[in-house]
């Protein structure tokens, strides 16, 4: 925040009649436990008013809201060994990005705390949810009826239509929004004038018309489109980060895309995507593959396969959780591609259940710019592509706030483990059946790259999948025998 525009939001509290349910106002009070519990309640106080952005006040009179400055130094301030912030952010739950901001005016000091509205569940600190009621600060639990309002708010509201940066100039619109890149995507000519450009960006969403030349930017406009996601504090930590270890564990960091001490631009998803593709393509390692005429090099994992799951990381996130975004992280022997949320769909269905998504908005427009699929054949084209390489089978899992996609580098069957050849079979029963076949011996031989002489292997994976439950017998003699997944 620069210095006119804390100057020009200080005046814009200062002038308010009094305290609102999402304004605080005080002199010096900078109890860490008081700030902690105000974060809550301010934050569930603007979700509930349906307002962008909560705030604490320091330096003001509460009756007059005379300028009085305050002796109040957030970044000093400690508790134990720990600063202020990381303090209150370990009581808060979820870990909102709070902002603390500090300014001179005609020589006095003033602190502002800017704090997001709620948006998935009510915030608590230290196990506590409270809620402004007129100025006083309540538990939520001792209003009900709040409560009620605040969870059906969070149900209707979607991360898409929120607002990433607001009353912003037309001319500041076009520096903050990749607009050339975003008519390239949708493969539309670029108009010759800013105000069918604006138009333009309007009927997608991307902005919102507001008085007086002024627009408010959505957040799927400037997750998508930014030409710098720094530039909009909310996001800022959402930009997607390609991390390389040394060996298979995370011990030893070889390289990180951005690089966090370089200045270089943390473009939108959208407008960013072939470009991240291409730098994690050139870090993967080769082999050399001899054809009739010539020699290739074959990178250890399909591109299409990266292309698609990486896409899936980016589309189907759960944005709330603050201060984390997706990652794609490289080891000696495997990739993995992380995203926060759980997923809507039993990762065992991937393959053959309908998309959903979160974030419809964001993946429509991410379709009709040709990064995802329509009809969630996505997945599918990663299993081709594995089968196709003849690697070992993805995994994907969950973590108790994440989800996670692993890409494994060429192993032979030998070298499998029996939960390892289990996965690939069940994904090729899959594969085959979304695909109107079915399942037999001879062809998950080939999906394992075992000749005929190997017959028997083959047989005993199939077995172990029966066993496990993840595939059934269809029909046909017992040495042809077909089988399709559980749920066929």
């Amino acid at each position: 925040m620069t210095p006119d525009e804390l100057q020009r939001l200080v005046e814009h509290l200062r002038s308010l009649p009094k305290e609102t349910e999402w304004v605080e106002l005080k002199h010096n009070n900078a109890d860490p436990r008081e700030i902690g519990e105000q974060i809550s309640a301010l934050a569930n106080g603007a979700a509930l008013h349906r307002q962008p952005r909560a705030f604490v006040l320091w330096g003001v009179e509460d009756n007059s809201h005379n300028p009085v400055g305050t002796t109040f130094q957030p970044r000093q301030t400690r508790i134990g060994n720990e600063e202020l912030e990381n303090w209150l952010l370990h009581l808060l739950t979820p870990r909102i990005d709070f902002r603390f901001h500090e300014g001179e005016m005609d020589g006095r000091h003033f602190v502002l705390l800017g704090i997001p509205p709620a948006s998935h569940q009510p915030v608590s600190f230290s196990g506590t949810e409270y809620i402004r009621v007129g100025s006083y600060k309540k538990k939520l639990k001792d209003h009900p009826e709040k409560e009620r309002t605040l969870w059906a708010i969070f149900s209707e509201t979607p991360f898409e239509t929120g607002i990433a940066a607001r009353a912003v100039a037309s001319d500041q619109v076009l520096s903050l929004i990749d607009y050339s890149g975003c008519f390239k995507l949708l493969d539309i000519p670029l108009p010759d004038n800013r105000q069918a450009i604006l138009d333009r960006l309007s009927a997608d969403r991307v902005i919102v018309p507001e008085p007086g030349d002024r627009f408010d930017i959505t957040n799927v406009g400037a997750i998508l489109l930014a030409a710098d996601l720094r530039r909009f504090d909310r996001l800022a930590r959402k930009a997607p980060r390609v991390i390389i270890y040394q060996g298979d564990n995370k011990t030893r960091t070889i390289k990180e895309h951005p690089d966090p001490a370089s200045d270089t631009p943390r473009p939108g998803y959208a407008v960013g995507f072939e470009a991240l593709l291409a730098w994690i393509n050139d870090q993967l390692p080769q082999n050399e593959q001899i054809g009739q005429a010539l020699r290739r090099k074959v990178h250890f994992y399909p591109e299409v396969a990266i292309r698609e799951l990486v896409a899936n990381a980016l589309i189907h996130q759960d944005f709330n959780p603050s201060g984390t975004g997706p990652m794609i992280e490289l080891f000696s022997t495997r990739m993995e591609i992380t995203n926060p949320g759980l997923p809507l769909v039993d990762p065992l269905r991937f393959l053959d259940e309908p998309p959903r998504s979160r974030n419809e908005t964001l993946a429509g427009l991410m379709r009709r710019m040709n990064i995802c699929e329509e009809r969630g054949s996505g997945i599918k084209k990663v299993i081709a592509a594995v089968e196709e390489y003849q690697l070992p089978a993805p995994d994907f899992r969950t973590t108790p706030q994440h989800t996670v996609a692993i890409l494994f580098a060429p192993r032979d069957f030998a070298h499998m483990d029996r939960q390892e050849r289990i996965r690939a079979c069940y994904q090729h029963a899959c594969f085959w059946y979304v695909s109107g076949k079915e399942m037999t011996n001879t062809t998950l031989r080939a999906r394992l790259g075992l000749d005929k002489a190997r017959y028997v292997l083959a047989t005993r994976v199939i077995r172990d999948a029966l066993d496990a439950g993840l595939i059934r017998l269809s029909g046909g003699p017992r040495k042809d025998a077909r089988y399709v997944p559980f749920w066929a």
